[in-house]
This record gives structure tokens, sequence and C-alpha cells, in this order.
């Protein structure tokens, strides 16, 4: 796993994307050659043509990221995979049209497009189908050593048999007193005190310890002496986090919290978000304000009430503030019933207020909430104050997601579906704790783009 933008990616999905950027290029190359019959060192170097060639392939890598390749590499349909491999290509050729309206002098001529997107339409999908193979046989998988039998480990095991390019290989458990069952994938090598001799036989990289009882006796000299001989021992927490993208509230404990280096918000950071919030959020108002002039007029001619809806809402330190958004539900919609999750089908959205919903448009007006420094661009979503009184009774931290400004998107926005019961703000909250951990401005970054993908493939709110 590689840490980039403070996100925990596999070095083979960095390793697809390069070789897959280098394929691309190497067609284009190809095929520039053949067509135009020139000097190789004339034509790339003195004539421009590596350079034109480097917007087809950050067009086409933008294409593949934008149709979810990088997310997942199990291939699980071919012709589905052929067709999001057209959909990058066609993503090429719109902004090769693009740049005739910029400077005609950066498009690569149109029979390299056309010869070079037939040449990736078959070698793209053929290398995709070898590379998982070949990338986990080349880069090696990192054997793991389970010792315990906590819930934890039993969804890491689950995770790593979903996800093959993690690069992990789980080669059994020691078992406690008080554990989970991991199913026959995973065999059993014995107890928890075994580990010294279980270790010397397999030979693991890593050691992760999750106890499904804490009172079980945990062997901590042998472990120690294992992390002296060069195995790394890890709690469960630090690899659920690094294969999940959350921090597990299961066996969290608040002094895992207290005593960690990571934890933010740091005074520095935060100080950092709040600037590039409030010019993110001027920009956009001003760019966006035709957008959202067309919005306001369609939600006034398609429903009776005002145009914008203001909620109270909890924000940084328990504060309450009024949100804003274009009203996306029938006025007084919560008369009768008063508080109440949203739901798939709801049927207090507008036949407008559908749309409105799924590409976010709806939340536009909170620009002005991060002007008046009420929230930031990027943070946890802001709850209503209900919900909070409730779920904090219920869910431990909960709480703690209100120590950082509530913001437009966040982590949890573009990680996990919208949800309507308890166990999906549980999830939520541990993507909300693993920003609060981790926040900064890469971070920061790193959501926004994926904000732009959601909002683009009409992956909205409910």
């Amino acid at each position: 796993m590689i840490r980039i933008f403070r996100v925990f990616f596999p070095a083979s999905v960095l390793a697809l994307l390069i070789s897959e950027a280098a394929l691309i290029l190497f067609c284009l190359v190809l095929v520039s050659l053949w067509v135009n019959d020139l000097d190789p060192e004339f034509y790339l170097v003195e004539q421009g043509g590596l350079m034109r060639m480097s917007f087809v392939v950050m067009s086409m890598l933008a294409g593949l990221y934008f149709q979810d390749l990088y997310n997942n590499l199990r291939v699980r349909s071919r012709l589905l995979l052929v067709q999001q491999l057209s959909m990058a290509i066609g993503i090429s050729f719109l902004f090769q049209a693009l740049l005739t309206y910029l400077d005609p002098e950066l498009m690569l001529p149109r029979w390299v497009m056309i010869y070079g997107a037939l040449l990736m339409l078959i070698l793209l999908p053929a290398w995709r189908l070898a590379f998982l193979r070949l990338a986990l046989s080349a880069l090696g998988q990192v054997k793991i050593l389970f010792v315990g039998g906590s819930t934890v480990l039993v969804e890491i095991a689950e995770r790593v048999a979903a996800r093959p390019e993690l690069g992990l290989q789980v080669v059994g458990y020691l078992e406690d007193s008080e554990g989970q069952p991991f199913g026959a994938a995973i065999p059993k090598l014995g107890r928890i005190d075994d580990v010294s001799a279980v270790a010397a036989e397999v030979k693991p990289d890593r050691i992760v310890v999750g106890m499904s009882e804490r009172r079980t006796r945990m062997p901590v000299y042998d472990l120690l002496d294992l992390r002296l001989s060069g195995i790394l021992v890890v709690e469960a927490s630090a690899l659920y986090e690094s294969t999940f993208g959350r921090v597990s509230t299961r066996d969290l404990r608040p002094s895992q919290l207290i005593f960690s280096s990571e934890l933010g918000p740091a005074p520095g950071s935060v100080a950092i978000q709040a600037i590039y919030s409030w010019l993110l959020a001027l920009v956009g108002l001003i760019l966006l304000s035709p957008i959202m002039l067309v919005v306001a007029i369609l939600v006034r001619l398609t429903s009776k009430g005002p145009i914008l809806h203001r909620q109270t809402r909890v924000g940084l330190n328990d504060a309450p503030f009024t949100v804003l958004k274009f009203r996306s539900m029938y006025a007084d919609a919560e008369a009768r019933t008063g508080a109440v999750w949203a739901k798939k089908n709801d049927p207090r959205i507008t036949p407008i207020g559908k749309y409105l919903r799924l590409f976010r448009l709806d939340e536009l007006p909170q620009f002005i909430n991060v002007l008046k420094g009420e929230m930031s661009f990027v943070g946890p979503r802001p709850e209503r104050p209900e919900f909070v009184k409730a779920l904090s009774e219920k869910i431990p931290f909960y709480r703690q997601r209100h120590f950082v400004k509530p913001g437009i998107t966040g982590w949890a926005q573009i990680n996990h579906k919208y949800g309507d019961t308890v166990e999906d703000t549980i999830t939520k909250l541990e993507y909300d704790l693993y920003y609060i951990k981790h926040i900064s401005p890469s971070l920061d970054v790193y959501i926004v783009l994926n904000t732009l993908k959601t909002v683009v493939l009409g992956r909205g709110a409910q």
C-alpha cells in the first residue's frame, strides 16, 4: 500500500495507471510514425508530437478514472470493460475537439486519433485482463498472519478476498477463546500462544493482532520478539484503516485517538483550509450563478413554496447554524411526520427535486454558508439537532465529528451511499473520523476531484 493525498492506494493500482499511460502513448507513437512516415525524433520532438500525445494520454486516464476503472481492478464482464474503455476513448475525442477552439496546433491529426483509438481498444482490454495476474506475481503478496478473532479481522479477511489488487494474502489465523469464525478459506493454525512457532513455520510479512475479548491474554513478549526479528506487528484497526479508508469504531478506544500522532485537526491545516474554502466558495458562487438562477426559476415554477430551504444544523463545536439549500421537497413536507431521514423514492421530494439531489445542485447555496464561515468546502456533513442528540446517545464518538467545520462535500459522501439507518450512520462516522484524523489540503483536493466525478456521473444523494 502506498500513501498519496493521505489516502492508501494499492501499489498494483498505481502500477496499472502507469502501465496504461505508457501503453496509450505507445499506441499513439506507433500509429503516428506509421501514418506520417516521418523521422521519429523530428516528429516527436521538433514538431511537438509528444506534447500533443500527452494531452490524449491525460484525457484517456481521466476517462478511465471517471469510469471507476481504478477503484476495483477485478474484471467482472469483458463486454462492460470494452464499453467503459470506449467511453474513455470518447472523452479523449471530445477533449481533442475542445482543443480546436483553444489552439488547433495542440491537436493530433485526425487519422492518428482514429487508428490510435482502434489500437487502444484492442490492447487496453487485453492488458487489463492480463494485468492482475501479472501484477500479483511480479509485485508479490504481503503474507499476513491473524492473531485473534475479532470482528474487525473477519471484515479485513472478507475485504482482502474481494480486492486482490490490495496485494495481501491471509495465510491463517491463531484462535483466541471467544474468536469469530473466518470461514474455510482461512485455515486455523493454532492458538494465540503458538504465535512464535507458527510464525517460524509460515514466515509472515506482517502479524495483525485483533482480540475478540480484551481480557484474553495477549502473548506480548512473543510478539515483541517477533517484532524485533523484523516482522511487522500491527493492530487490526491500523490495517482496517488502510484497507477500508475509515476508522473502525468496533474496537476503538479513546486512548488510540488521544495518543495518535496523526490525529487532526492541526491548527495550521485548519487555517489553510479556511482560506481556500472561502476562495473556492467565492469562485463557485460567481461561476455557477447562471446555473443557480436557472435552478431557482425551476424550483419556483414546479412547486409552491420558497426557493431556498432553511434548516437548522449542528456545526463546529455543536454550534447551531442555518444551512441553505434549494428546496427539493414539497413545502411543509414534515408538518405531519416531524424530522425524519430521507429515504429511497421519498414521496416528499418534488419531481425537479429528484434531479437536483441526483446532481447535488440543491447544495449550491451552501457556498453562502462557507463565505459566512459556518461551513468549510470539505468536511463531515452537518446533521440536524434532533438526529445529533439521538445518535450521540447510541453511537460512541459521534460528537467528535463536530470538532471540525461541516462541509459541502466530504470523505463519507464520496465513499458511502446515502443511508437512512443507524448502521449507515456508523459507517459514515467511521469515514468522518478518518477525515478528522488525516485532515489536510491534499486530502481535500482528492475529495473535491472525486466529488466532481460523483456529480458528473449523477451519483447524488437521495
